[in-house]
């Protein structure tokens, strides 16, 4: 048999949502855990891949679902109701099925005939040093922070530079590993996203065949031989850039749903300490909450417009233009930055209760910040870019 024998749930594009809204009260009751806990709880990595939402991005012959951006956005934004850092994990698990789909078969084969839920980990850039063999394999040495999910992972995707035996740079190029060759580290202690676990992985000499490898070159500019065959499903033709960007940003959406939701449950009828005001007739929570509401909106409406054009392109199999790609590298980095900027307001204008520790109103605000400090979601970074291409210059990055 050439594949997997499917033993996981299969979803349709409508049944993604239903799916995701039927995990978000226990994912909810395990919020706060799991944040403490500083990685996802097997609960909810089991809830994804029986649910079937932890293989829609992944091909039908390897067991997955094989949707669109539209359906990633659809499941991730509102598992992120529940819990924001298991939903980051699954947008990243996404993604890296998506990576995966671009190396040989025989790598696809290696990895997910060895368990059909595999939640594969990742730290996609370059971080690494793999040095080519005389046969094609590389040893790979290197240092990776961020790998977000690892903690449910039997294999990693890590970025390296790829140089010759003279040490001359070849491309960059990254490897699926398996973790048991790794040297997994326990230092993720951060203030925002702690429950991704995305403890660093390290590795020492590990041998990799050349069939578990593709450049990241190729992938951002659809270069690769799944980009070239024409009977490739489509979700695996998105541009590679901004389809990496959205993966680690949908997050963001729900989390931000979910703090305005917990906002109205918990403010109204509290009196404003040392004033005469009860907080839902002071007008000052009147309009942080309809902001709030609003720049959540936006950035949902920002997004499902991204997530539309990407799959319709590669729906007809073309790439973007460069203005297009350079607008949604900004977009999206736009999009983390309203979700957060609103719940910051509301947990500021909210109370002091929003400080306890078991508010999801300060642990969404947390958790939002730190996904607006991801490198490929930058706002400055990307308002730099997509100005740079507006004038008609040289970008100014690759990841475009």
């Amino acid at each position: 048999m050439n594949a997997a024998t499917p033993t996981t749930k299969t979803l349709t594009a409508d049944e993604v949502k239903p799916a995701a809204e039927a995990l978000i009260e226990e994912l909810r009751s395990r919020e706060i855990e799991t944040d403490a806990g500083r990685k996802i709880p097997v609960e909810n990595i089991k809830l994804l891949a029986d649910s079937g939402l932890l293989t829609i991005f992944r091909a039908k012959k390897w067991g997955g679902s094989e949707l669109n951006m539209k359906a990633h956005v659809d499941a991730v934004s509102t598992v992120a109701e529940g819990c924001q850092a298991t939903a980051w994990c699954l947008g990243v698990y996404h993604a890296h099925d998506f990576v995966i789909a671009h190396m040989p078969e025989q790598a696809q084969r290696d990895i997910y005939e060895t368990n059909p839920h595999q939640a594969v980990a990742a730290v996609i850039g370059p971080r690494g040093k793999a040095v080519k063999q005389d046969d094609g394999s590389f040893v790979l040495n290197g240092f990776w922070p961020f790998a977000s999910g690892n903690a449910a992972s039997d294999w990693l995707v890590l970025g390296a530079e790829a140089v010759d035996q003279q040490g001359t740079v070849l491309d960059h190029i990254d490897l699926a590993v398996r973790k048991s060759d790794l040297i997994c580290l326990d230092d993720w202690n951060v203030a925002g996203l702690q429950g991704t676990g995305s403890n660093s992985v390290k590795a020492e000499n590990v041998a990799v065949p050349a069939h578990r490898t593709v450049s990241l070159t190729a992938i951002i500019e659809g270069q690769t031989a799944t980009y070239a065959d024409a009977s490739s499903p489509a979700l695996f033709r998105l541009q590679g850039q901004p389809a990496l960007s959205m993966f680690v940003a949908t997050s963001t959406i729900g989390s931000a749903k979910h703090a305005l939701e917990e906002f109205k449950r918990v403010v109204p009828g509290k009196m404003i300490q040392y004033t005469d005001n009860i907080s839902h007739e002071w007008s000052v929570i009147q309009i942080a909450l309809a902001e709030a509401e609003t720049k959540i909106r936006m950035a949902e409406l920002l997004f499902r417009k991204a997530a539309e054009d990407i799959d319709d392109y590669a729906e007809r199999n073309e790439k973007m233009p460069l203005e297009l790609r350079g607008r949604y590298r900004m977009d999206v980095g736009m999009v983390p930055r309203l979700c957060r900027d609103a719940v910051m307001r509301l947990f500021t204008v909210g109370g002091a209760a929003g400080l306890s520790l078991k508010s999801p109103i300060q642990l969404n605000a947390r958790n939002l910040q730190a996904a607006s400090m991801h490198g490929l979601l930058l706002y400055e970074a990307g308002a730099e870019i997509y100005g740079r291409v507006l004038l008609g210059v040289d970008p100014g990055s690759p990841i475009i």
